[in-house]
């Protein structure tokens, strides 16, 4: 069995505890784990044939044996929401602010699992830090809490196999034992300075910008990207769009502002939908296909957000 999680601290907390409750529960063997990203749904359909699988926190799959997800755009087509039915494998809650909740919950009442302590502690902060849900700006990027140094560590992965280590290490250790692994303080430590160097030259990389909404393009492997920077630099702002580098391509975020929501705002998971993406009501991504349409499609979604109050 291979559980596809996505790759943040919510899916890899959320692999974490699927694999060990399928394992202490009795109903799989030498479960392992795997990170996808949303460049993945281009052929979706096509995705993970012939294998028996598992994904959490991440789009609505027909074929997958288990599947749990929390973001209201995880169905791709109208054929895929129409062929769901929760049962003892399967559950969907967009009302959830993150996935390991979900997870534990289903599998207490279906499985029997009793999960171990820490869990609690995991699936707290995993609820935290997928729906913003800090004190403040200041906290999300200068906080030192456990979960908060290895939430920022992730950002500072040295290769995609670094995830499924931290996974490991989420399944069998509190988070002060994570955050305090070597390689995770490595990754930490690199991270605050990504984070200094992201806010030296944030204001630098705006190309469009109103009195509720911005638009950045960093695009530049030298300048970092920091999620919340544009909030803690300009905190009167309802909207931030970014384009940044990743491995598998120019990705498109689009951005509430946690602390400053607008009145009256717009879905952003919805919108995002329509770009091959998807996300929550604050907080959406896409991946386009190339540099070119990157910046398009960011030029659109800025004029889309720009004005809204």
């Amino acid at each position: 069995m291979l559980i596809y999680y996505h790759r943040d601290f919510d899916g890899m907390a959320s692999a974490a505890i699927l694999a060990d409750a399928l394992e202490a529960t009795g109903r799989e063997e030498n479960v392992r784990w795997s990170g996808v990203n949303f460049d993945r749904t281009l052929h979706w359909e096509e995705f993970a044939m012939g294998q028996e699988f598992a994904v959490v926190d991440f789009h609505y799959h027909q074929r997958a044996k288990y599947w749990f997800d929390h973001h209201p755009t995880t169905f791709l087509t109208a054929e895929d929401e129409a062929s769901f039915t929760p049962d003892d494998r399967r559950a969907f809650d967009p009302t959830s602010p993150s996935c390991p909740p979900i997870v534990l919950r289903h599998a207490a009442e279906h499985w029997g699992y009793q999960a171990p302590a820490h869990f609690e502690e995991l699936a707290k902060w995993s609820n935290i830090i997928d729906a913003a849900q800090f004190q403040s700006a200041e906290q999300s990027m200068f906080g030192s809490e456990p979960a908060i140094r290895v939430s920022r560590a992730l950002t500072c992965a040295p290769d995609l196999s670094f995830h499924d280590k931290v996974v490991r290490m989420m399944r069998k250790k509190p988070l002060v034992q994570v955050a305090n692994d070597p390689t995770v303080d490595r990754c930490y430590e690199r991270s605050c300075r990504n984070r200094d160097n992201a806010i030296d030259n944030f204001n630098g990389t705006i190309r469009m910008s109103s009195g509720t909404a911005l638009m950045a393009d960093l695009r530049s492997r030298k300048i970092r990207r920091e999620r919340f920077a544009p909030f803690f630099l300009h905190p009167h702002i309802f909207y931030a769009v970014t384009v940044l580098p990743t491995r598998a391509g120019v990705h498109i975020t689009v951005a509430s502002n946690p602390w400053n929501r607008p009145k009256e705002g717009i879905h952003l998971g919805e919108l995002l939908k329509k770009y091959g993406g998807g996300g929550h009501e604050g907080v959406g991504g896409c991946n386009p296909p190339d540099e070119g349409t990157a910046m398009q499609w960011a030029g659109e979604l800025y004029r889309k957000v720009e004005n809204v109050v």
